[in-house]
């Protein structure tokens, strides 16, 4: 049965507020979860950005929902750091964890105060922390001399068996050079024949394990009410990779949104008042191969969307009772 999940967004909904929502998403027949780590919002407008790792912690103990974080070791996290978070839930709620690694962004890492790396720096730093992170969970210890230094590092606090580590891309290429190392991948909507090509990287890249996409989109009662919370919440979502990695500050994205045109954003942003649309939408993910899809509802009232989705999307997908969803790293 194909999952479908909940994106929990932290950089729109305060913490205590999401946290009611994700109980409010399982209730309602979501069958996993999906947040981002992140320490900056991309707008003032959305005004929020609650730390994922400490939320996760009380998201798994209150639901029990399979969660995945996207989240950059290098730089804001020393990888010895990110392995102990990670070891920590993995050991609390089994098979129900996983973290999926890309090289970063600057409005989130510009903060160290070091700099920010040029791209083919970032993906070999990533390597670095993704073999650290490997071998920490592992139980070794681990010292490494890089654009990453460790020195003696062990992870005390461990599951049984590590959790899947996958790759987050945003186009074919980080898609092929992530398939030599991520357990599965993970990317955002795009026009289909873009996510052909990010899959196909992947696979050819060798990647073989699963597929997830994590979706943006606005529903609401009509059609002017839906494309109106669009531009006003997500107008980010028309900025290609280069301008979401590089720029390092809210006032940087707030400034490019003003110019931002309705056409751009339902390019990126899956903008319809008719639920059938979105059952039409997410099929054909599914026939592009993914395994499992995480929608981000764009607005800030997440219950409204819940409550539609839950009665008129959902049970699209649902040809089968409804199991905990578990992954476990062979």
């Amino acid at each position: 049965m194909a999952t479908i999940g909940f994106h929990c967004a932290h950089e729109q909904i305060a913490p205590s507020q999401l946290l009611a929502d994700v109980v409010h998403a399982e209730a309602s027949g979501f069958g996993a979860a999906l947040c981002a780590d992140r320490l900056s919002p991309w707008t003032t407008r959305q005004g929020q950005s609650g730390h994922a790792w400490s939320w996760l912690g009380a998201a798994l103990a209150r639901t029990s929902l399979s969660f995945g974080v996207l989240s950059s070791p290098g730089q804001r996290y020393h990888p010895a750091v990110l392995a102990q978070a990670i070891g920590t839930l993995a050991e609390m709620f089994p098979g129900r964890f996983w973290a999926s690694f890309g090289s970063g962004q600057a409005i989130n890492e510009h903060v160290t105060g070091s700099g920010w790396p040029r791209r083919e720096l970032r993906e070999r730093r990533l390597v670095e922390c993704v073999d650290a992170i490997r071998l920490l969970l592992a139980g070794e210890e681990v010292s490494h001399d890089g654009l990453v230094s460790i020195d003696r590092a062990r992870v005390w606090s461990r599951p049984e068996a590590s959790p899947p580590l996958l790759g987050t891309a945003l186009t074919e290429e980080t898609a092929h050079w992530h398939g030599r190392w991520a357990d599965g991948l993970v990317t955002t909507g795009q026009p289909p024949e873009v996510l052909r090509r990010i899959i196909d990287g992947y696979r050819q890249g060798g990647g073989r394990g699963w597929l997830a996409l994590l979706v943006h989109l606005s529903w609401a009662p009509t059609e002017d009410e839906a494309i109106d919370l669009a531009m006003d919440h997500w107008p980010m979502g028309a900025f290609g990779p280069s301008v979401v990695l590089e720029i390092e500050t809210v006032d940087g994205f707030d400034e490019l949104a003003r110019h931002v045109t309705e056409e751009q954003v339902r390019a990126a942003v899956r903008v319809s008042a008719d639920l059938e649309q979105h059952v039409d939408w997410i099929r054909a993910d599914l026939e592009l191969g993914f395994d499992e899809i995480y929608l981000h509802f764009v607005g800030p009232d997440q219950g409204r969307f819940i409550d539609a989705f839950s009665s008129d999307v959902l049970p699209a997908f649902a040809e089968e009772p409804h199991e905990e969803t578990v992954h476990e790293n062979e």
